[in-house]
């Protein structure tokens, strides 16, 4: 048996713990049974996004007259598309792969692991321990118990970002994210669209005046089918047959030659036998962590979407800064500082947010203040025509501590950012914003406004 000062389980944001800890003169140990550099750089953010330009750049063209640009017709090269994304993903994995043939620390394990005890992992051929331990191992994508799905040939998240061939119909089941974000690479390519959601509206968890905003504009893009169960799955031929439950209590069929299921996702904590270590999941298998990222069991650790507190790369990076000092410095450990975490939808519309939700102060009984600015209302705004954009601020009543912002519209990932260094890096007031001067005629004038609105 090997003996390591430290084994990171995950290659994502795990990683840049490895290598700080091998720098740092630790003996380290990385386990990752798939592609290098997690679940972002393969089958997530970074795929999914060079992918979703595309789709953005088509939208642009297809709305060209709107501008007074007459634009004949354009045609989509799918293949090249998808075969350049994953051209370029696959090269970043395997140069990263690469990196770790001629060293020994970190030592790469490409297998699966397994705890055989409470710090002792068994891999491939090989039984290895450390009396250190960070779980990176993140998340895939729940499958959801529908008569006829298992078997039927659909297609979850992963394989959407490398479908070769572009359906012409894709029923979707689930209203979150990821099913947005995909509706809108496929449907502003081409592709109509059904999405069947079992809620009311789509992104639910978004602040209420937004993820409304964002059913009624999906709603004129493509088929939604809100507050329908999904009864069962068929296929005939080349093609799916999902039946559907409304809420008035009609049936309806949906017919299509793609069916994407993304109906959420679920820790890979179930993979590693973690009953052998003693460290603790909550009912939906997230690793439980206290607030330095230790799990219940001393000297391991955990960090990203195996935690299941916010499901961002971002955040995984953010954490794993902590998780290296925590590790390797336990004299100098640290508590995450998780203020002002955003987060950003990159469909059509764009959707960013930081902070709690309208509903969420509601709940907690608190006091506050609101505006909602729109964008069509600025002068940019006009000259993009915007007419579904707005900012919305949620401002403590008191001290006037920003408690959060939500974002529909043009750009929203990028404006977001004045906010977030408002509450994180200044004084956290709306006056922060509101004491900035903003470019005239730019976009982040709806910032201004929408800040200076709160009175």
């Amino acid at each position: 048996m090997k003996t390591y000062d430290l084994i990171v389980i995950g290659s994502g944001s795990g990683l840049d713990v490895a290598n700080a800890a091998a720098e740092h003169g630790q003996k380290v140990a990385i386990i990752e049974k798939d592609r290098m550099g997690g679940t972002c750089l393969n089958r997530g953010c970074i795929p999914s996004k060079l992918l979703i330009y595309s789709a953005d750049v088509a939208e642009t063209i297809r709305n060209a007259g709107r501008f007074g640009i007459k634009v004949k017709g354009f045609t989509v090269d799918f293949e090249k598309i998808v075969s350049s994304t994953n051209e370029f993903t696959d090269n970043d994995s395997d140069q990263i792969r690469k990196a770790f043939d001629d060293i020994d620390n970190p030592k790469l394990y490409p297998f699966e692991g397994k705890f055989i005890d409470k710090k002792t992992l068994s891999v491939g051929t090989e039984t290895i321990n450390a009396e250190k331990i960070l779980i990176a191992c993140g998340t895939r994508p729940s499958i959801p118990k529908i008569p006829g799905l298992e078997g039927s040939g659909f297609i979850t998240s992963d394989e959407a970002l490398r479908l070769g061939k572009q359906p012409q119909v894709l029923t979707i089941l689930g209203g979150g994210y990821v099913a947005c974000e995909l509706a809108h690479f496929f449907g502003a390519l081409g592709t109509k669209i059904n999405i069947i959601q079992r809620r009311a509206i789509l992104l639910p968890r978004e602040d209420e005046d937004v993820s409304q905003r964002f059913t009624q504009v999906f709603s004129k893009k493509y088929n939604m089918y809100t507050g329908c169960d999904t009864t069962s799955i068929s296929k005939k031929g080349n093609e799916f047959l999902a039946t559907i439950k409304k809420p008035s209590g009609e049936t309806e069929t949906l017919v299509s030659d793609q069916l994407l299921v993304a109906t959420g996702r679920t820790p890979n904590t179930d993979t590693l036998s973690l009953d052998k270590t003693g460290v603790a999941t909550n009912e939906k298998g997230y690793i439980v962590t206290d607030e330095f990222l230790e799990t219940s069991v001393p000297g391991i650790f955990a960090l990203g979407d195996a935690v299941g507190r916010y499901p961002f790369k971002h955040s995984a990076n953010h954490e794993a800064q902590y998780a290296f000092t925590n590790l390797v410095h336990p004299h100098k450990k640290a508590a995450v500082d998780y203020t002002a975490m955003p987060h950003a939808i990159f469909s059509s519309p764009q959707i960013a947010g930081v902070g709690y939700t309208e509903q969420e102060l509601r709940q907690k009984g608190l006091k506050y203040l609101k505006s909602i600015y729109p964008y069509i209302d600025s002068a940019m705004g006009k000259a993009i025509k915007d007419n579904d954009g707005f900012v919305k601020f949620l401002v403590e009543t008191e001290t006037r501590k920003i408690l959060g912002c939500h974002i529909i519209g043009t750009e929203a990932s990028i404006l977001i950012h004045e906010v977030l260094v408002a509450m994180r890096s200044a004084d956290g007031t709306i006056d922060s914003l509101t004491n900035t001067i903003f470019i005239h005629p730019s976009l982040s004038e709806v910032i201004d406004r929408a800040a200076n609105s709160v009175e």
